[in-house]
């Protein structure tokens, strides 16, 4: 009997081991770029509750999680800050081509803490950014490859202000980790996204970079190569009126429209 009982709970064991939870089909992994985090929580949230189906969010830079996907880190869909890096993963074969769209629009904007001194700038050809920085220096994102810096660093250029900048920068891992140095108060300036700096109370933006003067802020999605059924009801509901008004309250421009039926 006791054998039995034994040989019972072994097998109650390997079952339990063996089959994974019910609820697992039915997670969806999203790799995003770190900008994106407080809108896209409410937007995951709101879709969870339509349509039953959790999703599990990992932020970081878009050249991280590219690079995380490249080394078999499993995803269901992909939100890049720019293209390029969404046109890495698709040449790797990691993303589903005709499941790409381009989601959201941003600006490049300039902050400052919340009681500095620096009041409004006027960013025009020949801004001195590094004159106004003083002996300071200036956060931005990796301007070799995370999205936010190449974005600064392209405007810095446009300007004219790069050389003189590029010996002040104060360079983060992402453009979330920027914010937290300006808000900190460990720089006195910072370029970010103008969502960025609105989700943060400890920072004031103090200037918008002209358009033109960077390439347009897009932010394409896609599905990977390896996603879920129920990936395709998410990527409609990211292009869908409820998600449009989540993206709009974060200040995010919407691009994608409501896709016909």
């Amino acid at each position: 009997m006791l054998k039995t009982f034994s040989t019972i709970l072994a097998f109650l064991a390997f079952a339990a081991t063996a089959s994974p939870p019910a609820q697992a089909q039915d997670t969806l992994t999203v790799f995003a770029a770190a900008s994106m985090k407080n809108a896209l929580d409410d937007a995951n949230a709101a879709f969870t509750k339509a349509t039953g189906v959790k999703v599990t969010a990992s932020y970081a830079a878009s050249s991280a999680l590219a690079k995380q996907m490249e080394n078999g880190a499993p995803a269901d869909v992909f939100i890049s800050a720019d293209l390029k890096w969404m046109d890495y993963v698709n040449e790797k074969k990691l993303i589903k081509a005709d499941s790409r769209y381009n989601l959201l629009g941003n600006k490049l904007v300039l902050i400052a803490g919340k009681d500095s001194k620096i009041g409004n700038v006027k960013i025009e050809q020949g801004f001195d950014i590094a004159k106004l920085v003083g002996d300071g220096r200036i956060a931005v994102a990796d301007v070799k490859a995370v999205p936010a810096g190449l974005y600064a660093k392209a405007a810095l250029e446009k300007l004219g202000a790069w050389a003189a900048a590029e010996p002040k920068l104060a360079m983060a891992e992402n453009v979330r980790a920027t914010l937290a140095f300006v808000a900190r108060g460990e720089t006195p300036i910072g370029i970010v996204y103008e969502t960025d700096a609105k989700v943060e109370p400890n920072v004031k933006i103090v200037a918008t970079f002209p358009d033109g003067s960077y390439p347009p802020i897009t932010y394409p999605v896609a599905a990977t190569t390896n996603a879920k059924a129920d990936t395709v009801k998410y990527l409609s509901f990211l292009r869908g009126n409820e998600a449009k008004a989540i993206f709009g309250k974060y200040g995010f421009s919407v691009l994608a429209t409501a896709k016909a039926s």
